[in-house]
């Protein structure tokens, strides 16, 4: 692809994030960090790679910094403990936040089943809600909303590879349990922010834990039902878990833990990247037909394989940056436990490592043209490290990045052989920050038929 094939692509500066333009106090910070943590990121994040917060706090996006604290001297630095607090009650203590020896064993005890050799039969459920949704869309055509559309599909997907197959769990109770899951974690707590003890009452727990036992007692029932049928070998994800654990000794609350960390991770991070995707390729029609022709010159009809995605650049380049301007975790945050010094900074014991990954991505000393949708920026071209983490990086990368990564591709391309995307006259939201970055409002985009 030579540098004129992307003139129209250069040009394109989509919809951005909000953030703080001055200073913000600790009481402004847990408000508006309750509503949208993007708006207390500085905007001065973007245009340095170090600056100095209130109280403890560090905002990092130098490359070499956030390599060094995330695989050097402080990979072995906590999740921070307003993290814990904000979704500790829908995780649990599973992989997400779990930390020394029983992180290390579960992380051991998982890895296997996000293995390359076990995406291809993945993917085959992922190709099979591709082809509904891309059906769907054809035949309805018009303004479609999706943030709607996108976490429709990988709910489906969660729903084949994760809860499948129990007699006595329908697939809609199973839709209905993962929604108001959703939408309680979703919602974040000011107290929580603050750092405030747990046994203060917190506004969402007078509303009712509901979603959380609900969602825990169906993957408990689910687990103990398909272990009860001893399958020969194993043909989804569920089944792939049970033997892990089966041949690893785990308590069933952990993996109760686990698969609810797994849903989270693989709902809500994945449809983000989906919808905001078609977003991008609404602006740009040409890398979209490009994408679209790539798609067909290896996969005309049928389902879309784990290794057709493999021959597909244009689409991955096109996801990566997808994730560069629109990462679905866009912060995340580390307690240093013991003092270090990289590049002449000092990090205290009990300092607050903040890694603002938005910025980091939109860097303008880090990056060419930041702001611009630029999916070219990645063919054939690896970032230094530290400078893209759209799954972190070190021993706590995204143990699902992989599978994150396929399902993306195989839906999009799915869609994109069925219909063409464009803007519609609905204004597009701004990005917000609570669980996930997700766009702040309906996301409505034109479709018709190819």
């Amino acid at each position: 692809m030579n540098q004129m094939t992307y003139s129209m692509a250069q040009r394109i500066e989509p919809i951005a994030a909000q953030l703080a333009e001055g200073p913000v106090g600790l009481l402004r910070f847990a408000q508006l960090a309750g509503r949208n943590m993007l708006e207390v990121i500085p905007i001065e994040t973007v245009r340095q790679t170090y600056m100095r917060g209130p109280l403890n706090i560090h905002y990092i996006c130098d490359p070499e910094i956030v390599t060094e604290l995330l695989v050097g001297e402080g990979r072995a630095f906590p999740k921070a403990k307003f993290t814990k607090d904000i979704i500790g009650s829908a995780v649990g203590n599973g992989l997400i936040l779990s930390e020394g020896e029983k992180w290390r064993q579960q992380r051991h005890r998982y890895s296997p089943l996000f293995a390359a050799r076990n995406l291809p039969r993945l993917s085959a459920y992922f190709a099979e809600t591709g082809i509904e949704i891309g059906r769907s869309l054809a035949d309805n055509p018009g303004p479609v909303d999706f943030v709607q559309v996108a976490p429709a599909a990988t709910l489906a997907n969660i729903s084949r590879v994760m809860f499948s197959g129990t007699v006595d769990v329908t697939s809609e109770q199973i839709r209905r349990g993962l929604l108001t899951y959703f939408e309680y974690i979703s919602k974040i707590s000011l107290f929580d922010v603050m750092g405030l003890p747990k046994w203060l009452p917190r506004k969402k727990w007078l509303r009712s834990m509901a979603p959380v036992t609900t969602m825990r007692d169906l993957a408990r029932h689910v687990i103990e039902a398909r272990r009860a049928e001893k399958r020969p070998e194993p043909l989804d994800f569920l089944d792939l878990l049970i033997e892990a654990v089966d041949n690893d000794f785990e308590d069933l609350e952990t993996t109760v833990d686990n698969l609810l960390t797994f849903v989270v991770a693989g709902h809500e991070t994945s449809a983000n990247a989906i919808a905001w995707g078609f977003y991008l390729l609404s602006l740009d029609p040409d890398t979209q037909e490009r994408i679209r022709q790539e798609v067909l010159s290896v996969r005309p009809e049928g389902p879309i394989g784990f290794d057709d995605v493999q021959a597909m650049p244009l689409l991955h380049s096109h996801v990566q940056e997808t994730l560069r301007l629109y990462p679905s975790a866009a912060f995340f945050a580390r307690d240093a436990d013991k003092d270090v010094e990289v590049k002449g900074i000092h990090f205290k014991t009990g300092d607050a490592l903040f890694f603002p990954v938005y910025s980091l991505h939109r860097n303008e000393v880090l990056w060419d043209a930041p702001a611009q949708y630029r999916p070219e920026r990645f063919l054939d071209v690896a970032p230094p490290r530290g400078q893209y983490i759209p799954f972190g990086d070190g021993p706590r990368i995204c143990i699902g990045a992989q599978y994150a990564l396929t399902e993306i591709k195989i839906l999009m391309a799915s869609v994109l052989r069925e219909v063409r995307i464009a803007p519609s006259s609905v204004p597009v939201p701004r990005p917000v920050l609570t669980f996930t970055m997700r766009p702040g409002g309906p996301l409505v985009l034109d479709v018709a038929p190819v």
